[in-house]
């Protein structure tokens, strides 16, 4: 199975798109993928204790959820609101992430 970074920056805001992929991220996961869902830009806003539920699932069936640490401090959003499994990361580990030749890139 392969692994997957899948981006997500319109987030909540931008409609219910960002649900089907952050739910189409945890399907990934049960089907036995290795994934990383990225929030960045307005999509932090997903990762707000409430605001995606499907992020619950994704973290229960053992995925991850990256959040950009930059956005969320452009939006004055604390890391005490986030649900609870959601990792803080910077660009780096991104582009760490991205070169890797075994992973496949989605951006939503």
């Amino acid at each position: 199975m392969h692994a997957y970074l899948l981006i997500e920056s319109g987030g909540p805001p931008a409609g219910p798109g960002s649900h089907r992929f952050a739910g189409d991220a945890a399907q990934l996961v049960r089907e036995g993928a290795d994934v990383a869902l990225f929030l960045v830009e307005n999509g932090v806003a997903g990762a707000v204790r409430g605001a995606m539920p499907e992020l619950d699932a994704l973290l229960a069936d053992g995925g991850e959820l990256w959040v950009d640490a930059f956005s969320l401090r452009q939006r004055a959003v604390d890391a005490e609101d986030l649900v609870p499994g959601a990792r803080l990361v910077e660009m780096r580990d991104v582009a760490r992430k991205l070169l890797s030749p075994a992973v496949r890139v989605v951006w939503h």
